[in-house]
This record gives C-alpha cells, structure tokens and sequence, in this order.
C-alpha cells in the first residue's frame, strides 16, 4: 500500500536533540514515505540556525514562529500544512521512539482506524522510571478526560497521536499550549462512527533538569480544557461533526 505519512514536530529550544531526533524519524522503518515538518516555535538557544543550516536538507517543510506561541500552536501550524494521508506528532526530544511508527500505523493501514492514540500505559514495552505524581497526574487527566467523552482510554496527554489527514485538518482547534491533546481529544470523541484504538508504546522519559518542559500549571489548563470542551462545548466554537465523512476517508 502506497501512503504518505507527515511527520509534525514542533520544536522549541531543543538545540541538543533535534538533530538525533530528525536522524531517527529518517530511519524510521515504514513502508511509505515521510513528510517531515518542522516547526521552531520561537527558539532562543540557536536551534534555528541549526535547522537552516546542517539539518536543512532533513526536513521537508521548515517554519518558524517569530514568537514562543506554544505546543498547540506549533501543531496547528504544522497541521495546515500536511499533505500526507496520515499525520503523526512527533515531539522533538527523545522521549517517544519514531522505530514504533509501524506499530502505530498498522491499524489505520488494516483499515481498522481512523486515530490511534500510543498509550504509556499498556503493553510490555520499555518505560523509564521517574515521576510518581506526574504519572498519576496523567492518569487523573486521562479519567477526567474520558468521563465527559465516554471514551476508555488509557493515555490521552500521550504525545503518540495518529490522524487520518483528513480529520485532523477538518477540525477547528483552538488550545496554543499543551490544552492542545484534551481539546483535541473531545473533538475527536465527537466525531459520528469515529473508530479510535490505541496501542502500546514505550517511553524514554526526560527529568526536568534534561529539558522537561510541562509543569502543574499546564496540569490545571488541562483539567479547564477537559470541562471546556467537554461540558461547556456548545459555547465554545466548535467544528460541525456532522460534515466529516469518516466511513469515506
């Protein structure tokens, strides 16, 4: 099967990183092709000249934001501009490991998906040891989450999220920080016949003195995003579910 997968990678400050980080999706091993796109979020530690220069010809598309805008809205710049059949977020440190792109793809190539969440929660597969209450954290989220979605997932702050391009790109999103993946979440749950799976992944997570960057703040926007989009909904604008053709996608 002949597929594009685009690759969004929203990067800011990751001078250390980005460049294991391109390598890896590079070699990632799938069956079609890549789409990488890059977007620097307003960086302040150089990175930007890196992405222009060395690593340049490793990215498709290159976009920089004059301006520290946040995770979300590097996303939405990035999801504009994908143009392959499936979109995957990649974050551009080394906590989630591209060689699972495989894994990730196989039920939306078996035609048995239409998103697939990576969940660090399920599965055999390798995790770092860290934090005790930022792992309940997730999972407090994750229960808040799916109470007003009805959805049973295990992982939904997982960065590992995989969209047909279609579905992502139909929708009106609105979070420019890490509010992006409850927003998105609850968009998601409302779409008519949506078919969501999730799988297993491994995790490589980063302390805070590495470069970890989400805090209890973004903990807090999330839980107002969660009761946001999920009970205030109608009052919020909205994209018109009704309109996305999920069984034609």
């Amino acid at each position: 099967m002949s597929y594009t997968l685009s690759v969004i990678i929203p990067c800011y400050n990751e001078k250390n990183t980005i460049a294991q980080l391109l390598d890896t999706v590079r070699q990632s091993p799938i069956d079609g092709k890549l789409e990488i796109i890059v977007v620097n979020d307003g960086s302040s530690d150089g990175v930007e000249k890196i992405l222009e220069s060395t690593l340049r010809s490793k990215i498709d598309i290159l976009i920089h934001h004059p301006k520290n805008m946040g995770k979300g809205a590097a996303l939405h710049t990035g999801i504009k501009h994908a143009t392959g059949d499936y979109v995957i977020i990649q974050d551009s440190d080394l906590e989630y490991s591209p060689t699972e792109y495989p894994k990730l793809l196989k039920p939306l190539l078996d035609g048995n998906a239409d998103v697939v969440y990576g969940s660090r929660f399920i599965g055999g597969d390798t995790h770092r040891v860290l934090y005790f209450w930022h792992s309940m954290g997730n999972k407090f989220l994750t229960l808040l989450s799916n109470m007003f979605t009805n959805l049973n997932l295990t992982d939904m702050e997982t960065c590992y999220k995989v969209f047909k391009r279609q579905i992502i790109q139909s929708l009106t999103l609105q979070e420019n920080r890490f509010g992006f993946e409850p927003e998105v979440t609850a968009h998601i749950a409302r779409i008519p016949d949506i078919r969501i799976y999730e799988v297993g992944i491994s995790y490589y997570g980063r302390t805070y003195k590495e470069g970890k960057k989400i805090g209890y703040k973004d903990g807090f926007r999330a839980i107002y995003c969660i009761v946001k989009y999920g009970l205030f909904y109608r009052f919020c604008r909205q994209t018109d579910f009704s309109t996305i053709p999920v069984d034609k996608i």
